[in-house]
């Protein structure tokens, strides 16, 4: 199953290591296959300092904790979708929320389905017929030992 991951996502993980979202992500063999784009770095990198005044790592753990996640991430360049399809992901989001294009273009780019816990994002495009999403519920039900 191809999975685009945004922002929130990850900094979930980030926060709580012991999280369901963090054991989705890092458990290993599964059939999940996680994307984003460099976007998602970004916004690691402009709220490191924050994260780590919330969290208390030091720079090395914080540094340690967001390799292991972004490891299990395929980075795609933006510049590899088609301008159609941005252009569509810019048109659904403009109300919304225009910083989440790259994530929904890439999603209907590569046929995926998006994680994320933006209840605004998922609620605005679900009024626009868009639903193109996986809960983490629905993810953790799939990974759990049985």
């Amino acid at each position: 199953m191809r999975i685009v991951i945004d922002s929130n996502i990850v900094f979930s993980a980030i926060f709580n290591s012991n999280s369901k979202i963090s054991q989705i992500i890092l458990k290993p063999k599964t059939k999940f296959n996680f994307y984003s784009t460099s976007q998602l770095l970004i916004e690691i990198n402009k709220h490191k300092a924050k994260i780590q005044k919330i969290t208390k790592y030091s720079d090395h753990e914080l540094d340690r904790i967001i390799a292991i996640i972004t490891n299990k991430i395929r980075f795609i360049n933006v510049q590899l979708i088609p301008k159609e399809i941005y252009l569509k992901a810019v048109e659904l989001l403009k109300d919304i929320d225009i910083d989440d294009t790259e994530f929904i273009a890439l999603t209907e780019h590569s046929k995926a389905k998006l994680w994320t816990g933006d209840k605004e994002l998922i609620k605005g495009l679900k009024e626009k017929n868009w639903d193109k999403f996986v809960t983490t519920g629905e993810l953790y039900d799939l990974v759990k030992v049985k």
